[in-house]
């Protein structure tokens, strides 16, 4: 007996077929299949050939493939009974709930006392394809593996891109061509990661950004995960995700995968990219107030650091508001007894030597000058000198003799009384001051990764999001270290890197564009001299890069020039004039003929306007630049293209090419197929390039 099921969106199939009811296999995943496609056949097509010295039959690739079904591959459970024994599950059909775009399929193993079910759904206008499994027992038992339901890679890829990183350096793409075996990341660290965000994507033979299929995936957790991307003996691929080994510590009778997101694109990368942007812009992230146009921020911390004066605080939020800010967050400093990283925290109490008179005098200076408050605070963390842990040394997790992490250990977030204490504090602050910002960080690993932790913050952010729904969040972690859609369920913006080193966040940005919107991509204005790289970059490139993303500034605004505060303002009205539909654009990378150059285009939502954002990153190994193509344009339509900062022109730029002079007018088709051709520049600069369809 053969049972299928299909799910079809505007853009792509998800097909699934079982046996003698067994667990079913993906047996189609990609372009969008005839409504009247014979899934029986599908199903027998299929299937693979079999030759000398293997078995008599292919074991199936299922949605988790059995170790009892002598699979060659990684299982998709991996399971123990109470007193350790390993249990080796056979499922049977048990039962399904369809609907229009999803469908749950449930399956049990009586003689064991499981029962493992699939939830598949795709949404018909991201085109995002959502999976997750959950296992469920009669009794207690060790788990130590479960993937969300597994999918198959393409044949015609030749390689996999995944992330790395670190601190001040993430999102950097990791390339790795198939072979025989797999591509294994397991992330320990008990959050998401500079190290390994939670993605992969795998580019078809001949795909960019703009042309070609591609595959993509995102694991929706925050507590460290596992990637498993392998190749099979007989050439079959699998993908695999789910949360990081050994982090479900204790016995339990269910247990449940994050979300698995992945999406199939015909249009190239952009098309994985646009539809992840979207989905968490307008599915995943819950905004306090929807309508409000995204502010410009201003953070203190580049500038005071944990030398907290009122006057001088006030002296800066004035500077700030002056060059656009529109909310002022206050960083790290101003509670306990915080004059350095080495104690007070989880001390949650205002400092009375910084603030006689508590916050109050400063956030009615801030909304004086026409701006909204924010605060920083690290609630998960505790310094061994604070008073909060010489009371309740027990609420810090892992040994006493661990390795301390910025002189810090980690609360046990699974600790009722701890999240009790945290919500004590953070709702008399929220209750007695106007805070409608709260800037969340998480300045180390965990010492053990454990699942309880990241699901116990979850609950802490969601009490607090209950009972403040109106304050914004942003999830920060030594910047980059914790963004997913896990977390940005429970929060509005993320803070991409702790690097505010304009060339670095230029590729930063670019690539973390793959999954991220610019409605919730936190990008600051640094210093003068970056105090993470100590590089010194133009005021016009730094702006130009923070105004690509959510705005805002972090320096001491007393150090800027009078041009320099002339260009700044000039950039943020820019900003602030474009944001309300620049926060609906679609962000796509554009393939630049020049490596030295990394441009993107964001294109409104309703197609009648661009921008295009072409940094330069390096010296250009030829004399003049190349023509840069535009990509997502109607072929047939006109368009009115002009730079927008045609003042940054230099004297070794000596040519008479068109867009020097005024703008010009082309069809679609040309500006994809030619390109515009851009004036010359330095290194570390910016040309910004407005379109508009006539």
């Amino acid at each position: 007996m053969i049972r299928t099921w299909r799910l079809d969106g505007p853009r792509q199939t998800l097909a699934l077929g079982s046996r003698n009811d067994r667990l079913p296999r993906v047996i189609y995943w990609g372009p969008r299949l005839p409504d009247d496609e014979d899934m029986d056949v599908i199903y027998d097509a299929h299937k693979i050939d079999v030759t000398g010295g293997s078995l008599d039959a292919n074991p199936e690739l299922t949605i988790c493939p059995e170790s009892s079904r002598t699979f060659p591959g990684q299982p998709g459970l991996v399971l123990a009974d109470g007193d350790g024994s390993a249990l080796y599950s056979r499922f049977f059909y048990e039962s399904e709930v369809k609907g229009e775009n999803h469908i749950s399929l449930t399956y049990s193993d009586e003689g064991l006392g499981l029962v493992y079910t699939a939830h598949f759904l795709i949404d018909p206008e991201t085109h995002i394809l959502e999976s997750k499994a959950v296992l469920e027992a009669n009794r207690p038992v060790r788990l130590h593996w479960l993937s969300a339901p597994v999918l198959p890679a393409p044949h015609y890829c030749d390689e996999m891109w995944d992330f790395t990183g670190r601190w001040c350096g993430e999102f950097q793409i990791a390339k790795t061509p198939w072979t025989a075996g797999g591509r294994y990341r397991n992330n320990r660290t008990g959050r998401t990661g500079h190290e390994a965000f939670p993605g992969l994507i795998l580019p078809c033979r001949g795909a960019t950004n703009t042309a070609g299929e591609a595959y993509a995936f995102h694991y929706g957790w925050s507590g460290g995960h596992r990637m498993v991307a392998e190749e099979l003996p007989d050439g079959r691929r699998q993908v695999q995700f789910g949360h990081a080994n050994g982090t479900e510590t204790a016995p339990g009778t269910r247990f449940e995968t994050a979300t698995l997101y992945a999406t199939y694109s015909d249009a190239g990368l952009n098309g994985c990219a646009v539809s992840f942007q979207r989905h968490l812009r307008d599915r995943i992230v819950k905004w306090p107030d929807p309508d409000r146009p995204r502010p410009v921020h201003y953070n203190c911390w580049e500038a005071v650091y944990f030398d907290h004066k009122l006057p001088v605080l006030k002296e800066i939020a004035t500077k700030a508001a002056s060059l656009g800010a529109e909310r002022f967050v206050l960083d790290d400093g101003w509670f306990g007894l915080r004059d350095d990283d080495t104690r007070a925290l989880a001390d949650w109490q205002v400092d009375p030597r910084k603030y006689p008179d508590g916050l109050g005098p400063l956030i009615e200076h801030v909304q004086s000058e026409g701006m909204a408050f924010g605060i920083w605070l690290e609630p998960e963390m505790i310094n061994p000198d604070s008073e909060t842990y010489r009371a309740h040394p027990d609420w810090a997790l892992g040994l006493d003799d661990q390795i301390l992490g910025r002189q810090q250990m980690c609360l046990d977030m699974s600790n009722p009384s701890v999240r009790e204490y945290l919500y004590e504090q953070f709702a008399d602050l929220l209750g007695k001051n106007d805070i409608d910002y709260i800037k969340w960080d998480h300045n180390r690993v965990l010492p053990m990764p454990d699942a309880a932790q990241p699901r116990g913050t979850y609950l802490l952010l969601d009490r607090l999001r209950r009972d403040f729904p109106k304050v914004e969040i942003e999830s920060c972690a030594s910047g980059g270290g914790r963004i997913d859609f896990g977390i940005l369920q429970r929060t509005q913006r993320v803070w991409l890197s702790d690097s505010n080193d304009a060339l670095e966040r230029l590729r930063i940005q670019h690539n973390a564009a793959l999954f991220l919107p610019m409605a919730i991509t936190g990008s600051h204005v640094g210093p003068r001299e970056c105090h993470t790289s100590g590089r010194v970059l133009d005021i016009r490139f730094r702006a130009w890069v923070a105004a690509q993303r959510h705005m805002g500034f972090e320096m001491d605004p007393r150090e800027l020039s009078i041009e320099e505060v002339r260009v700044l303002q000039q950039v943020t009205t820019w900003w602030k004039t474009n944001r309300l539909w620049m926060t609906r654009a679609d962000i796509l990378r554009l393939d630049s003929a020049d490596p030295a150059v990394i441009a993107e285009q964001q294109m409104a939502e309703d197609g009648t306007r661009f921008v295009v954002f072409a940094g330069k990153a390096d010296s250009s190994t030829q004399i003049a630049p190349r023509p840069l193509r535009l990509t997502g344009l109607d072929p047939a339509a006109r368009y009115r293209v002009d730079i927008l900062n045609r003042e940054d022109l230099v004297a070794l730029s000596r040519g008479t090419i068109a867009l020097k002079d005024g703008p010009i007018e082309a069809s679609g088709r040309y500006l994809m197929t030619m390109g515009i051709a851009l004036p010359w520049s330095f290194p570390c600069g910016m040309w910004v390039v407005e379109g508009e369809r006539l």
